[in-house]
């Protein structure tokens, strides 16, 4: 997995970051807050592994910022705070876990194991809305686990915004992805999407004016 980390003391940082790379990870490690969310906004992370209490920007106001730009991630929170307003607030910001300090790195594995888990699942079968999801291996969309019949063009759609949930995918991006045969305009693009939409039972496809197309992140 490609790990982002955010741990202001040295030792445990280099403890961390020495660990997860020896057993297979790659991590980028830091110890500023801000850099930390100036990077996570310029770069994709299978998951994050953030101390609370650090320069610049706290790891909760982190988290905050990046769900609000529709950067989303799973997230390990690693801290000395034990009050449960603290450990509450982490898990509403949409963290996966709450580890307490001291901690042992083996524990941390096992944490990162389970998320890891969760996220080959994710993979295959991808939560669009309350009902719909879309399996990438055999390329179908459901509704209430109930396949959904789309013309070629709209199931390419899905699949290439399922495939970039929590991105805006922009008429370029639709163009070089979806239509990468054909020369069409942004109008063409957005009559198919609209087409599609009219289809769906629940409206989870956003349109971004001006730029495109995307599908939140669910947790």
């Amino acid at each position: 997995m490609k790990i982002l980390l955010l741990e202001d003391d040295i030792m445990l940082n280099n403890a961390i970051t020495q660990y997860l790379n020896t057993i297979g990870h790659t991590v980028t490690s830091l110890r500023d807050g801000k850099e930390c969310l100036d990077l996570a906004k310029k770069e994709r992370f299978d998951l994050a592994i953030f101390d609370i209490n650090v320069p610049s920007i706290d790891g909760l106001t982190i988290l905050e910022e990046l769900h609000a730009i529709k950067r989303g991630m799973p997230v390990i929170y690693i801290s000395t705070l034990i009050d449960i307003e603290d450990i509450s607030k982490a898990y509403e910001l949409g963290c996966c876990d709450y580890i307490k300090k001291p901690f042992h790195l083996k524990e941390l594995n096992l944490r990162i194991n389970k998320i890891l888990e969760t996220v080959k699942k994710d993979m295959y079968h991808k939560r669009l809305s309350k009902n719909y999801s879309f399996d990438s291996e055999n390329r179908t969309l459901y509704y209430n686990n109930n396949p959904q019949v789309l013309s070629k063009r709209q199931l390419q759609i899905v699949e290439f915004l399922a495939h970039n949930r929590s991105f805006v995918c922009s008429y370029e991006m639709f163009k070089d992805h979806v239509w990468y045969e054909e020369d069409i305009e942004d109008g063409t693009i957005r009559t198919e999407i609209n087409r599609l939409k009219k289809n769906l039972k629940e409206d989870f496809i956003i349109n971004v004016r001006g730029i495109g197309y995307m599908i939140e992140l669910i947790h």
